[in-house]
């Protein structure tokens, strides 16, 4: 799949599958999914990675739970955004189980295909828009719909002494705290946890995820954030205006959910990837059509009753996006893929055209792999006392703390790279979330420590993935240390060996595509997203509108619904919305880039340099810093000074294709 977007839904993570996984590895987007809602209501996070490498396609292994969405929260920090807001977006969409529910949601497996899912926010709590007129100052409204008396008290008590603002502080401290076990949790089950272990861990994770549901959305947390709203004056600061803006906002999203809509979710959801994962296994698509019926109807009653706490009118799908990407809108995107739309099949065109690279099949022993992996995270910064890398299913980042950065990676045989590029896609992920604020009183434990948006979260992960690990001048940099590792050039030389790491042929899986066609994937299941969602297309003719749009955008038709609209996660979870933020990731990096190249020069001479730390300095002074303080099309703007558009990334691809075609030595 393209760059850097397996993480999350691809992940195969269907109880909680981490960040970074989305973009050729999303084996775990059920897993991802699910649990960054769980650690994103808590401030945990993980990320599974879809970094744009092939890969070989995976069975979900769902007897693991579900890594939540990238490193998302920490106990003492709000990066979660991934988990955080996936926790959030997971309540808000009905992931995690209402008070005396069975957390049948919580399937623990395999990291489904979420794609880094980042899938990384699914929390309703991560859009920055003003703060909202006290509750007596608002127009008239519907009624809400009536609440169940709030449950027993959480673990933590609320009151202390101090000012609401104080206090206010402390509970979401708390929140973190617990959102930070559960991520424990999710990275020990997707990485050294015995699989008999997965029953009690998924009451374990279910128990936190209620503590949290009721931690995010009881009276009492009403009144302390009304409170904090209340101390606000002439001389507070921005930043508290910010945070208690994206706290109401937040807030709001919840307690317009009927409790007994969050219930029926999550057993949709639950019974939805159950028939999913069978269905894809039997290719059978019939057999789940009525539960992709049923999650349609949940979420399209679900963003008629989110609308109530929304400052803008939107569409049933743009209602369902906010979480991955605060203010997106169908038009907006419709503009922002219409340039790909037009010129990407050209370029496919001419690289059919082209022979096929004759490259012999390479076989990398797993400890060369893993000897590599550990060179080039020791060559762009990885500090031992603060971050750990091991083995799992799926590849995946997760922060645990504020000092706590865990990544994994997984060898595939008869994918020589797999292993590597899986490496630098969950580390750019991991880069950023140790460059988010966590600084100062504005920003642990509140929301402006968090990840700005999906989108650029992907972004960071496919910068290092393919702007860097993918270049020329790294393949003729790391070329020799391949060939001494394994004792042989078996690629011919370092052209080759780059060629090698970058092939350009369309494919009918999202999660194995390459950087030139990954983007129409996603085209793809924006519209038909929009055709179940809004536009009355019958469930029953997804498979059909599937292979005709597959054979428009791609020039291919699947042959079978397993390898066409049965083979991603997302739509059994119901989470429509999620993958326009894998091409905005590839967009926002194209970007980021230009302006980076126009201040340092081109990143090409830097890597062949050995100066991949200025391109950290870089991002950590412009980009990282930011949080949620911006939405991901402010930052773009802000940094690049022009808003975000498709012009950096068509010409990016371009360039690489020209050279790819290029002679060997031309």
């Amino acid at each position: 799949m393209a760059a850097g977007e397996v993480s999350l839904v691809e992940a195969g993570v269907v109880g909680g599958a981490p960040v970074g996984d989305l973009g050729h590895h999303a084996r775990g987007v059920d897993q991802i999914l699910e649990l960054a809602d769980v650690f994103e209501a808590g401030g945990g996070g993980c990320r599974c990675q879809d970094a744009g490498q092939p890969e070989a396609q995976a069975e979900p292994d769902h007897q693991q739970a579900r890594p939540p969405a990238r490193n998302a929260g920490s106990a003492p920090r709000a990066h979660g955004l991934w988990v955080n807001r996936r926790m959030k977006a997971a309540i808000g969409h009905g992931a995690i189980p209402a008070e005396g529910q069975s957390p049948a949601w919580l399937r623990i497996s395999d990291r489904a295909a979420m794609e880094g899912i980042g899938l990384a926010r699914f929390g309703f709590a991560t859009h920055s828009r003003p703060p909202r007129p006290p509750p007596q100052a608002n127009p008239p409204q519907a009624p809400r719909p009536p609440r169940q008396a709030d449950g027993p008290q959480p673990l933590f008590a609320m009151a202390e002494p101090g000012s609401a603002h104080q206090r206010l502080r402390a509970h979401l401290h708390q929140t973190r705290l617990l959102g930070s076990i559960s991520s424990a949790l999710y990275v020990d089950q997707n990485s050294v946890m015995p699989a008999a272990g997965a029953p009690w861990r998924g009451e374990q994770l279910a128990l936190l995820a209620t503590l949290l549901h009721q931690r995010q959305s009881s009276d009492a947390y009403a009144e302390l954030v009304g409170a904090a709203e209340g101390e606000l004056n002439a001389e507070s600061s921005g930043a508290s205006r910010r945070n208690l803006a994206l706290l109401r906002l937040e807030l709001e999203r919840q307690r317009c959910l009927d409790p007994s809509l969050v219930a029926q979710l999550a057993k949709a959801q639950s019974r939805g990837n159950a028939l999913w994962q069978e269905a894809r296994r039997q290719n059978d698509f019939p057999s789940f059509a009525p539960a992709l019926a049923e999650l349609i109807q949940l979420r399209r009653e679900q963003a008629c009753q989110l609308a109530r706490a929304e400052t803008v009118p939107r569409s049933p799908w743009e209602t369902l996006a906010q979480p991955f990407e605060p203010e997106i809108s169908k038009a907006r995107l419709r503009e922002l893929f219409s340039p790909l739309q037009e010129r990407i099949p050209v370029l496919l065109e001419r690289v059919g055209a082209a022979p096929a690279p004759a490259l012999e099949a390479v076989s990398l022993p797993e400890p060369v792999q893993d000897s590599l992996c550990a060179e080039l995270l020791a060559s762009w910064g990885y500090d031992a006392n603060r971050c750990q890398r091991s083995r799992s299913a799926h590849p995946f980042s997760c922060t645990v703390g504020p000092d706590d950065f865990r990544i994994t990676t997984r060898v595939v045989e008869g994918q020589p790279f797999s292993a590597f590029l899986a490496t630098a896609h969950e580390w750019g992920h991991s880069l950023y979330e140790q460059g988010l604020p966590r600084q100062g009183d504005h920003y642990f434990p509140w929301p402006l420590g968090e990840a700005t948006s999906m989108g650029v979260h992907e972004s960071q992960s496919l910068f290092w993935e393919c702007r860097v690990a993918r270049g020329q001048a790294f393949a003729s940099r790391w070329h020799p240390r391949f060939v001494q590792a394994l004792g042989a050039d078996g690629w011919g030389g370092s052209q080759h060996f780059w060629r090698a790491l970058n092939p350009m042929r369309p494919g009918l899986i999202r999660v194995e595509a390459d950087e030139l066609s990954y983007a129409l994937h996603i085209v793809l299941r924006f519209e038909l997203e929009l055709a179940l969602l809004e536009e009355g297309m019958p469930v029953h003719d997804l498979p059909s509108a599937w292979n005709r749009r597959m054979a428009e955008l791609l020039g291919l038709t699947p042959p079978n619904d397993r390898e066409g609209c049965l083979q991603d996660i997302h739509w059994a979870e119901g989470l429509f919305g999620y993958f326009p933020s894998y091409a905005l990731g590839h967009l926002i990096s194209a970007q980021l880039s230009e302006t980076l190249e126009a201040q340092l020069g081109p990143i090409e001479n830097l890597v062949a340099a050995g100066e991949e730390a200025q391109l950290r300095s870089w991002l950590a002074e412009r980009v990282w810093p930011l949080g949620r303080s911006v939405t991901g099309e402010e930052l773009v703007e802000g940094v690049c000074g022009a808003p975000l558009h498709a012009a950096p990334f068509l010409r990016y691809l371009e360039a690489k294709v020209d050279r790819l075609l290029a002679p060997a030595g031309g």
